[in-house]
């Protein structure tokens, strides 16, 4: 019997492969002899460079650009022959920003345009960002600025470059770009389909989580709307601008990236239809299971590349009322690992030993059915 884990990371409690170690590990007591393929998985926010790096083969570094309250912060990407990968998260994580900081119009992407500049100085001409998890909410012209770009009101007084600045911005400069986009090719990988703007787009839906309040919506929407409107209406309807806090349509802009549905380009790059191909089960699961996880996340997106025929079990952190009756998406079921009502604190940290422990009964289940296949 061969196993497929193929989760994606627990936001703010276990990496990809500390979840898909987990759930191998409640497994193996039920299923000792059982073949388990770990495939742990990042659709644009935390563990894709992991999961890219491996797979790519690109060797991992350090350097230190600008954090997201103007402190010097060092932060990980991936490279190897020409090629670079990292996350917006790892600069601006919403993981990494106490719940007191939290207010996504002050925290600076500056660092991320920092770190482009550097890639590129060091030869990278193909490079994949990873749009998500992020605790910004600025368009991108945080990152802008951090390229070079400079921002004036109508007095001519050059702005912050964060989110709160762009209903005042009157007039851009683009005379110390330090990079030049034609030379490069960038790629973002991200796990949503939003537009920037309107009720679907990012300030209605993300950034409340980023601790803006829902009476501030209209007023911020309204200003990333005239902003792109003066510099790039057509923005305005491209699919997944509004990933990050806007920061893909900033990087379309200031930077001629392009747009790429994250697990699918993740997917591609390990192989996952070889892998999948191989399975008797897989085993799927993410930090939140919800209405947003049709739009493509890890689960579903795994689920859709996997063979009808395959049985599909996802084990998250938790699951929402808002999703569909199960079966959907071709997963069986889902099991949420929370056993009892905890503060957030504790639940985070109990997350390995309540995921081993679900993984375990969920085995013990398919145990149960008295299905010859799983007899080992």
């Amino acid at each position: 019997m061969r196993i497929l884990i193929a989760p994606d990371s627990f936001k703010e409690s276990l990496s990809a492969l500390e979840v898909a170690e987990a759930i191998c590990k409640g497994f193996s007591k039920v299923y000792p002899k059982a073949v388990f393929d770990l495939l742990p998985l990042g659709d644009g926010g935390e563990g894709t460079v992991a999961s890219l790096a491996h797979a790519l083969s690109l060797k991992v570094k350090q350097t230190v650009v600008t954090g997201p309250f103007g402190d010097k912060v060092e932060v990980s990407y991936a490279m190897g022959e020409g090629m670079a990968v990292f996350e917006m998260a790892a600069i601006v994580g919403l993981a990494s920003i106490p719940l007191s900081k939290r207010n996504p119009l002050e925290v600076s992407t500056k660092g991320i345009g920092e770190l482009l500049v550097h890639l590129v100085q060091a030869g990278a001409r193909q490079i994949y960002i990873g749009i998500g998890g992020s605790a910004s909410h600025d368009g991108g012209i945080g990152m802008a600025a951090g390229l070079g770009v400079q921002f004036f009101d109508a007095d001519d007084q050059e702005l912050p470059a964060i989110g709160a600045s762009l209903s005042k911005i009157a007039r851009i400069s683009q005379a110390n770009l330090q990079i030049d986009p034609s030379s490069l090719r960038i790629d973002l990988i991200t796990d949503v389909t939003n537009p920037l703007c309107g009720p679907a787009g990012a300030t209605y839906t993300f950034a409340g989580q980023k601790g803006l309040s829902a009476s501030q919506f209209p007023q911020v929407d309204q200003a990333m709307q005239s902003f792109y409107k003066m510099v790039n209406p057509a923005i305005l309807d491209l699919p997944g601008a509004g990933a990050g806090g806007g920061m893909a349509a900033g990087l379309v802009q200031f930077a001629c990236a392009h747009i790429q549905t994250g697990i699918d380009f993740v997917l591609d790059q390990l192989d996952f239809d070889q892998h999948v191909a191989q399975a008797d089960l897989v085993i799927v699961g993410e930090g939140r299971m919800d209405a947003q996880s049709l739009a493509g996340k890890t689960p579903v997106g795994v689920a859709r590349r996997t063979p009808i025929g395959i049985p599909i079990i996802a084990i998250c952190g938790s699951l929402k009322d808002d999703l569909p009756d199960f079966p959907f998406e071709k997963i069986c079921a889902a099991f949420p690992i929370i056993s009892e009502v905890d503060s957030l604190e504790n639940t985070l940290e109990n997350a390995e030993k309540n995921l081993i422990r679900t993984a375990e009964q969920v085995a013990r289940i398919l145990q149960l059915g008295g299905q010859q296949k799983w007899n080992l």
